[in-house]
């Protein structure tokens, strides 16, 4: 940090004069490496969901003093003992994720939950949980980038033919995609989608206001791990379903959510919950809303809003990119997470909310990437009951992102890249493949969840040019 974060800063993040601003400043000096917009940012964080720091070194004393001066006296207790669920990889997986993992089995409403072998600690439910409730929906549950996806195209063109023309596929992924924070388009570039004329858009004048923002960024992608790239996918076999023949073919894949739209719906409604449904402080971010209330339809009928605009997202920029490489599309498969949905589980209706985790119901399809050097991984599900019919999302991170950007050198990076023939276009050191566990050792602990079907190579990677954040 060249310059020293101040009062103001602070003041500009929700802080207000007094202890605490000065907590927040004298921990603040403990963090060199950050920006100025970064500390903000993490501050602010700390701030809105002190629950989550109180393990976190540097930032304990602060997250303490927060959740003492807001103390509020819970009106829903949690139960005494954790239900039991079941881990996939438990070996790969940290104490912070269990941790978490362990009080969201002890809310009221929880009836099952699992942990994929990718997980690691989030906000409330940690990335890579499952969790089945009765007749409520857990905003944090869901997550905050709504109904974030991955996206598959595979197309009639040989791996051979790809690379002799590595510049035209890179110079139209380049046209084609727009990523990061705020980043949206204008006048004749916008898109237009069915879905910006969904009833839902009318249902509050809050979700309303959000309708300009979601046409601006319709067919862009997100910060952070959001990514589209080409790369090779091979068929040991062929797949009858998909009508795939064994060999190999360029596919794209992309990986992105609901963009700032998700993610103020989110924000929203998860205050909603923490308003109404008053948690003991260490399952404060595990706040739900009853299914039969006004707030909960109306955040379930959001959520879905979200989900298909994300959606949309992808069919825009797949549709984009077909069209400018001339190609033709063999088969497209799509599977999402951050999302809550109705099912039967041991006969019993259900919420299964999926937060970093890929429905694999027994046939349901999806792909579970690796990283923008691993190999990324087509499969169809086993259907096991233990997992509630789940799998792991990807690869899962084994370094914060605060983390990664300390310990990783660029010239790292570009030796990787090298190593492994990947060309990669933006990004940020916070995504740099040795931030993330060994996508092999994940899916051997899940080999009883899903079949693969192929193996996909990236070959040419699209991310935020800066490693930014959602908005």
């Amino acid at each position: 940090m060249t310059t020293k974060i101040n009062g103001n800063d602070l003041l500009e993040a929700g802080y207000t004069p007094g202890k605490i601003l000065g907590i927040a400043l004298a921990t603040a000096a403990h963090l060199p490496e950050l920006s100025i917009k970064e500390v903000k940012a993490l501050l602010k964080t700390v701030k809105d969901n002190p629950e989550d720091f109180l393990n976190d070194q540097i930032m304990k004393t602060l997250a303490t003093e927060i959740i003492e001066e807001n103390k509020i006296e819970p009106g829903i207790s949690l139960m005494e003992d954790a239900l039991p669920y079941t881990l996939y990889g438990a070996e790969h997986i940290e104490e912070g994720a269990r941790k978490q993992m362990n009080i969201a089995m002890r809310l009221p409403v929880t009836a099952a939950g699992a942990l994929m072998p990718d997980a690691h600690q989030g906000y409330g439910l940690p990335i890579g949980g499952v969790l089945a409730t009765r007749n409520a929906i857990i905003p944090y549950g869901v997550g905050v980038d709504i109904g974030c996806r991955m996206a598959l195209s595979i197309f009639d063109i040989s791996a051979a033919h790809f690379h002799e023309n590595e510049a035209k596929f890179k110079r139209e992924l380049i046209a084609h995609t727009k990523f990061g924070a705020g980043h949206g388009f204008h006048g004749r570039y916008k898109s237009d989608h069915e879905v910006l004329s969904r009833d839902e858009f009318n249902l509050t004048p809050f979700i309303k206001n959000l309708h300009d923002k979601a046409y601006s960024q319709l067919g862009s992608s997100g910060g952070g791990n959001h990514f589209a790239e080409w790369g090779i996918i091979e068929f040991e076999k062929r797949d009858e379903v998909l009508n795939i023949d064994k060999g190999s073919y360029l596919a794209l894949l992309t990986h992105s959510g609901s963009r700032g739209f998700g993610a103020t719906l989110a924000g929203y409604y998860t205050k909603l919950a923490k308003e109404n449904c008053k948690l003991p402080v260490e399952a404060a971010n595990l706040a739900y809303l009853d299914l039969n209330s006004e707030a909960g339809q109306e955040y379930w009928l959001a959520m879905n809003l979200a989900g298909d605009y994300a959606s949309a997202c992808h069919e825009i920029i797949h549709n984009k990119l077909s069209k400018a490489v001339g190609a033709e599309v063999l088969a497209k498969v799509e599977n999402h997470h951050n999302f809550a949905w109705k099912e039967t589980w041991n006969g019993e209706e259900v919420i299964v909310h999926r937060k970093g985790a890929t429905p694999a119901g027994k046939g349901v399809m999806g792909i579970i990437p690796g990283s923008m050097t691993a190999p990324g991984f087509l499969v169809r599900g086993k259907g096991i009951s233990d997992a509630i019919n789940s799998a792991s999302h990807g690869a899962g991170r084994k370094m914060s992102r605060s983390k990664a950007i300390k310990s990783i050198t660029k010239d790292e990076m570009r030796t990787v890249l090298k190593d492994y023939n990947v060309t990669l276009i933006g990004a940020g050191l916070d995504e740099a493949p040795m931030a993330y566990k060994d996508i092999n050792l994940v899916m051997e602990a899940q080999k009883d969840l899903i079949d693969v079907l192929a193996k996909f190579t990236p070959k040419m990677v699209r991310m935020a040019d800066d490693g930014s954040h959602e908005d």
